[in-house]
């Protein structure tokens, strides 16, 4: 048996140790590109019309508050909106089955835009983060804490929400028409 402070342990593990400091210096640390389109902490790519990526449970929750989603969203931005529904989110509100159909009746208007997903599955929540990661130019509706607080970690995403019966919006400058509560 070999004894923990015999000269060939010792010598392994300090051989073993340098190794590993030349691999954590070999590593190149990639640091994300900072968008262009962001002035300070404000995004540049959005104005009129606002194109607004909603989510599952902003559909259902404005159903509870008796909101039409568009007048509404128009109401709270003082501008023209494009609604847009991802196929994740309409995947979702199908397999909630018929207690949620009239969400799904209400997102098949033809006011509302649908974009084309490629990658597998139906969550939808990562569907939007990648979404609005790739492209900047989206307001992103939702009343979920977990999708706030992620898509809060994202510069330059405002986030439309339902407070006191109403659509209220964070992260948008008051130059862009956004109200002040």
């Amino acid at each position: 048996m070999l004894s923990p402070n015999d000269n060939r342990l010792i010598k392994k593990r300090k051989e073993n140790e340098e190794k590993e400091k030349v691999k954590k210096k070999e590593e190149i640390q990639e640091i994300e590109p900072v968008s262009s389109a962001l002035y300070f902490k404000h995004n540049t790519q959005l104005g009129p019309p606002y194109h607004i990526l909603i989510d599952t449970n902003f559909v259902n929750f404005s159903i509870q508050n008796k909101l039409e989603i568009v007048s509404s969203m128009m109401d709270c931005l003082y501008a023209k909106c494009v609604p847009i529904i991802t196929d994740c989110v309409m995947g979702e509100l199908e397999k909630m089955g018929r207690s949620h159909r009239l969400a799904l009746r209400l997102v098949q208007d033809e006011r509302f835009e649908r974009l084309t997903c490629s990658h597998r599955g139906t969550y939808a929540d990562d569907c939007l983060v990648e979404r609005v990661k790739q492209h900047k130019c989206y307001i992103v509706a939702t009343c979920d804490k977990d999708l706030k607080r992620r898509i809060r970690k994202i510069p330059g995403v405002p986030i439309m929400y339902i407070r006191n019966h109403r659509y209220s919006i964070e992260r948008l400058p008051e130059a862009y028409g956004a109200p002040a509560l």
